[in-house]
């Protein structure tokens, strides 16, 4: 695509930010209103039917919509007007500002269900009296209440029942039912017919029952929408880090600010210590440390010179850069990490197909048992009045409460078990997936290891040794020199203290030359043999002495054994993937007796090992800006504590003290929920055969209904309880 002008890039025009992928372009939209199966059907078949798009795949987590088209870019607008005349908001896609879509909808709903739990607990206690003043109180007074308790009841179920109606609006707009169809019905029958038998003077009214349902409806449909807001928090920290100013450098030498999006492939760009990569590009002058642990997880900063490779997200940590751009800032590394964590987040979220099928045969179910109940109370005598109560109880007592609480009250309590173990869960259906995974894969640095280098050999060392060196070691931030630093403990400084870009450091101390830095850069051939081949190391010169060799490793947890030992009693493999370099990755595994491990893997490397082992369910336990990605792919993951916080985002869960002994409890855990989920089902099954019937042959009101419906929820809730004994 050609370059675009500055001038002629508007946050409201979405050719702008088209982008060329092969024989096809691409569009991220955000969308806003989408929440549940149908709209995403809604939203994909209907841009599917446009000629020129080959595929479109709306993200509910993050609301991201991509789409692939051909031909000019202005189809980009054809695009963005059918999501709009769908009835959704669209926007272009935008890292930078990109904030979470279902934030609005949150505090929808929880507005919603405030107005209910008011209403639900008032009119509540006018019907109580009723019940307690039947037969004392005049009809004049329980008329009087039930008044009171229409004025609560109607506007707060037309406030508080609107997720509900919408949805079911739009459903029957388009031709189509969903499960709020028959809630919206229930409501709108118990509310209708209450009014009625107002009117009349009977005084059956059921004011009570619909609040109710509606409470307890708006608690699910609130907590789902949480847990769909966790699940795209990762993918949108990783847009966060994405550059939004590049420094190009113009025809005439001047570097002038840009928007990152607006770099092209072949710009001439400077990037200054501390700043971070806005794009992948090639280093044509300067030299220094990078930090790249974004792609490789490790800790220990890379020397690049020009001719290297540097990476979007990456950090330039000493001396002044100038790249040549290789891609634009949508198709560079991070911008795919960010995809693939989406795509990780979207594949794994199967419930979502499960809903839509569920809704196909409940909805129609339902609708049919409570046409037939009222048809039937009709044919064999009965009033409509008491047909029409029939059905409206057939409705209520048949919402799927209990079913739908099978899962996340087991959810909620084993949630409680694991965090005063010492382990926080993110996903809502991480647990049912924990159960079921059959190997462990382990990143190395900042998991299994510390991830902070320590000096190995300080034995072997003078004390004035590792003295001097600490005294240049403590003006850097290099980790190696904070090993060092640490070693020695408080102390001064040398004077005239340089860093040599890709060398080390040097100054004086009591008129003679220290050096602290790299083998090459002293002139030492570091080839060395034995256990301590391939660890980290520096050299130490004082004036013109031999060099020191200073040895330093990543030590292992102290509980990373157990971890490993526990898992393999449970019939579970663990494998080692990471992307150091061969010897250190071999002696950790080696140290853990895990006979499987891979060395040197791009994030993109570790997806494909993941990919290959999906018929196993592997867990995968991260903690670097690397392992995002296959955080976000694995079927269950977990990351430590003080990971990135993008990692924490990724993962499923996240175990707090950064113990890895948790992991087997976790799993333990995980399984007994798992057991109680099929037992919550088996109650919830129960309880429609019995209740249905009931409903249908008359015997129970939709107050009683809607009682019913909550006393199953309570009943699967005590089952979940169980987990709280250890």
């Amino acid at each position: 695509m050609a370059p675009l002008d500055a001038a002629d890039i508007r946050s409201d025009d979405p050719t702008a930010f088209v982008r060329e992928t092969g024989e096809v372009k691409a569009l991220d939209l955000a969308v806003e209103g989408a929440h549940c199966a149908g709209c995403i059907a809604k939203i994909e078949t209907g841009l599917k039917a446009l000629d020129s798009v080959r595929s479109a795949r709306l993200n509910l987590s993050t609301g991201r919509l991509a789409v692939t088209f051909a031909g000019a870019d202005e189809e980009a607008r054809t695009i963005l007007k059918t999501v709009k005349a769908l009835g959704y908001a669209a926007s272009p896609f935008q890292p930078e500002t990109g904030e979470n879509p279902g934030r609005s909808e949150e505090r929808r709903l929880l507005r919603a269900l405030a107005v209910a739990a008011f209403a639900a607990a008032n009119v509540m206690l006018l019907s109580v009296s009723v019940w307690a003043g039947e037969g004392e109180m005049d009809s004049g007074t329980l008329l009087l209440l039930h008044y009171i308790s229409a004025v609560i009841a109607l506007p707060a179920a037309a406030f508080a029942g609107r997720p509900f109606f919408e949805s079911a609006f739009r459903a029957l707009k388009a031709r189509s039912v969903n499960m709020d169809v028959p809630i919206s019905l229930a409501v709108i029958l118990a509310l209708g017919l209450s009014l009625y038998e107002l009117f009349i003077g009977h005084g059956d009214t059921y004011f009570d029952a619909a609040v109710m349902l509606l409470f307890f409806l708006l608690i699910g449909r609130y907590l789902d929408s949480r847990l769909r807001a966790k699940a795209g928090q990762a993918a949108r920290q990783l847009a966060a880090l994405q550059a939004s100013v590049a420094h190009r450098i113009d025809a005439d030498g001047k570097v002038k600010a840009i928007p990152a999006r607006e770099v092209v492939p072949g710009d001439r760009l400077v990037v200054a210590a501390g700043d971070r990569m806005p794009v992948d590009g090639e280093i044509v002058e300067g030299r220094g440390e990078i930090d790249a642990s974004l792609v490789t997880g490790e800790t220990r900063p890379l020397h690049l010179e020009p001719g290297d490779n540097v990476y979007s997200g990456m950090v330039s940590l000493s001396g002044t850069l100038t790249i040549t751009a290789t891609a634009a800032r949508e198709d560079s590394l991070l911008a795919e990490i960010a995809r693939l964590v989406e795509a990780g987040e979207q594949s794994r979220s199967t419930y979502v197909r499960w809903a839509d099928r569920a809704a196909r045969l409940y909805v129609p179910m339902v609708h049919s048992l409570a046409a037939l109940t009222l048809i039937g109370w009709i044919v064999i005598g009965g009033s409509v009045h008491a047909g029409i109560l029939n059905a409206i109880a057939v409705l209520i007592i048949t919402c799927p409460c209990a079913l739908a609480l099978a899962v996340p009250a087991v959810q909620v309590v084993a949630c409680g078990r694991l965090y005063r173990e010492g382990v926080l869960v993110k996903s809502g259906d991480a647990l049912e997936r924990l159960a079921t995974t059959g190997r462990v894969l382990f990143d190395k640095t900042g998991t299994l290891t510390l991830g902070k280098p320590k000096l190995l050999n300080p034995h072997a060392l003078r004390p004035e040794t590792i003295e001097l060196a600490a005294k240049l070691a403590r003006s850097s931030h290099h980790p190696l020199s904070r090993a060092v630093a640490d070693a020695a403990g408080m102390g001064d400084t040398a004077s005239d203290i340089e860093e040599v870009a890709g060398g080390g450091l040097q100054g004086n101390y009591q008129g003679e030359r220290l050096r602290f830095g790299s083998a090459g850069w002293l002139g030492v051939d570091s080839d060395s043999s034995g256990p301590q081949a391939h660890a980290m190391e520096a050299w130490f010169q004082r004036g013109d002495a031999a060099p020191v060799r200073f040895v330093f490793s990543d030590a292992l947890r102290p509980d990373a054994a157990e971890a490993v030992q526990g898992l393999r009693a449970r019939g579970l493999t663990s494998e080692l993937l990471s992307g150091d370099r061969e010897g250190p990755v071999a002696a950790v595994a080696r140290d853990l007796k895990i006979d499987t491990y891979s060395a040197e893997l791009k994030p993109t490397e570790k997806i494909a090992r993941i990919e290959a082992l999906a018929g196993e369910n592997p867990l995968m336990v991260g903690d670097g800006l690397n392992d995002a990605p296959a955080l976000a792919a694995a079927h269950v993951s977990m990351s430590m504590g003080s990971a990135a916080e993008i990692s924490r985002s990724a993962a499923d869960l996240v175990i707090q003290g950064d113990r890895l002994s948790a992991i087997p409890v976790a799993i333990d855990v995980a399984r007994a929920a798992r057991m109680r989920v099929f037992e919550n089902f088996g109650l919830a099954v129960i309880y429609n055969c019995i209740a249905v019937p009931l409903a249908v042959f008359g015997f129970v009101t939709p107050l009683v209904a809607a009682i019913a419906m909550s006393a199953s929820s309570l009943l699967v809730t005590a089952n979940a309880m169980r987990l709280m004994r250890k």
